[in-house]
């Protein structure tokens, strides 16, 4: 179906004017490394800080108790050969149950490390979130992303949202 020559040249002309309107009205883009931010921000580097203190504790203690396991299973070695066959099978299970027992302790303490982190991780991207959205409103962007292939410096406001975060007083986040 062939347009008549009138409706096909305002159509055109229709076309070209949305076209340069959206060209007049510049798009104000944004982006934020959300892993540099994570890593650079002040509230990032003290949770960072309140976590290895929380658990440095139980990661002592867990570095301990492997060393201890060890110079057992090294005695066992050394001693093996001039034990009765009891005494040795009874300290090699008991050394599977120490093993047993610091393997427990170590996934306990990692799945306690692991939720603490996220509860840390969670309150940094919430306070980020509210920064970027304070930029985002008072410069008045249209966009701004958190997930790039690549993003030019001129539209990189990462330092912006690290600066807003530093800025603000630390949040205390959940303690344990």
């Amino acid at each position: 179906m062939k347009m008549p020559p009138l409706k096909m040249l305002l159509a055109a002309a229709a076309t070209g004017l949305a076209f340069s309107a959206v060209q007049a009205q510049e798009l104000k883009l944004g982006y934020v490394n959300s892993e540099r931010v994570m890593r650079e921000a002040a509230p990032a580097k003290a949770a960072q800080a309140k976590l290895e203190a929380e658990f440095a504790k139980r990661d002592r203690e867990l570095g301990d108790q492997a060393g201890k396991l060890k110079a057992a299973a090294d005695k066992l070695d050394k001693d093996g050969p001039t034990l009765s066959e009891t005494e040795r099978s009874r300290r090699q299970r008991e050394l599977v149950e120490q093993d047993r027992d610091l393997q427990r302790k170590r996934r306990e303490f990692q799945e306690d490390l692991n939720q603490r982190r996220n509860e840390e991780l969670a309150a940094i991207v919430e306070r980020a979130n509210r920064a970027i959205k304070q930029i985002f409103d008072t410069e008045k962007y249209d966009v701004i992303l958190q997930e790039a292939i690549f993003a030019g410096p001129r539209v990189d406001i990462t330092d912006k949202v690290i600066k807003a975060l530093n800025s603000t007083a630390p949040a205390a986040g959940p303690a344990k």
